[in-house]
């Protein structure tokens, strides 16, 4: 590892996974950190609790889908929605630069309590902090949140023959972001998918005992995403690239750009692995959700005692997805 923090370190992939190893497992060492969930899940008197905490410095404040506000708060909804967490109370911390407008500023805490009031979640605490101009790039945004397990909701072990759904186009978010940013002036119609997942959690609730993991492929993509479960549970995923669903909005910028959209952020979107001859029973609720049209079947899990994620390419080839290890774009949320 590096002396110094690079900005690879923040991009979710490898080098996240390093940081996080070598330093912050090293020294807050204990068994619900260990777990290296979305959320950390324990108990209180009888109750099984989530809670999560993230930081949010995206670059531009504001998008064609949401903005820092929503981000955050889509965040630490969806971080305790994937635990199987039923999100109830948030904090919002604001870290925020002299001179900045207090026009936006109330336009982005707005837009955080509509997000709120949708999903019946509450900012019940909360920090401000001003800082000299220079000191942060206009506003930086940390949420932490707090909700309560359904049913006794958990992870199950992955087995052969498991199928693997995705809830809705990848790489929308990651795609907004680098539209905004280099100001490239196509896709215009493209908006970052920017949600809360809390309604399939819901809508999917009867079919809980039947899904194994569930994650929301945030940075790193899915293909980060799903190394990380392959290498947790020690399986091989298969995926099909004609199954995954990439608007075309996504695959001009990706192409323009160089990037890969497996490797894109999605901010409203959620990976399930579910037991095998399930899939297609819980995915035709999902796609009948609102913003989850697009869900598809991706994969399935081949093999077990290896750690490999392998896509079938629409020209009958194959190729190995990897953790990210080079750094794609910085600071999408």
């Amino acid at each position: 590892m590096s002396k110094t923090i690079k900005l690879h370190h923040g991009d979710g992939g490898v080098h996240t996974n390093n940081l996080i190893q070598n330093i912050f497992y090293k020294y807050f060492n204990n068994p619900a950190l260990l777990k290296g969930g979305d959320s950390a899940v324990f108990d209180i008197n009888g109750s099984k609790l989530g809670y999560t905490t993230d930081s949010y410095v995206v670059k531009p404040l504001f998008f064609p889908g949401g903005n820092i506000g929503s981000l955050a708060v889509c965040g630490t909804i969806n971080d305790l929605t994937v635990t199987g967490a039923m999100p109830l109370y948030l904090s919002a911390g604001f870290i925020i630069e002299e001179g900045f407008e207090i026009s936006k500023l109330e336009v982005i805490t707005r837009t955080m309590q509509e997000i709120c009031k949708q999903t019946g979640v509450k900012i019940i605490t909360g920090d401000t902090k001003i800082v000299e101009r220079g000191s942060v790039d206009n506003l930086f945004i940390n949420t932490s949140g707090v909700g309560e397990i359904i049913d006794g909701y958990e992870p199950k072990s992955i087995q052969a023959g498991d199928e693997i759904i995705i809830t809705g186009g990848i790489g929308e978010h990651g795609g907004v972001i680098a539209l905004k940013r280099y100001e490239l002036g196509i896709g215009e119609g493209l908006k970052s998918d920017c949600r809360p997942l809390i309604d399939i959690l819901i809508k999917i609730r009867d079919y809980l005992p039947f899904v194994k993991v569930m994650k929301d492929p945030t940075r790193g993509g899915i293909a980060t995403i799903l190394n990380e479960i392959a290498k947790e549970h020690k399986i091989g995923i298969l995926l099909s690239e004609e199954n995954i669903p990439i608007c075309k909005e996504v695959k001009g910028v990706t192409e323009l750009l160089g990037l890969d959209p497996y490797y894109l952020a999605c901010e409203g979107r959620m990976i399930l692995i579910v037991r095998q001859g399930y899939g297609e029973k819980i995915l035709k609720i999902i796609k009948g959700i609102d913003n989850c049209k697009n869900a598809s079947l991706i994969g399935r899990v081949i093999e077990e005692q290896c750690e490999y994620v392998c896509l079938n390419t629409w020209i009958g080839g194959k190729r190995r997805l990897y953790m990210l290890e080079t750094s794609m774009l910085p600071r999408i949320c």
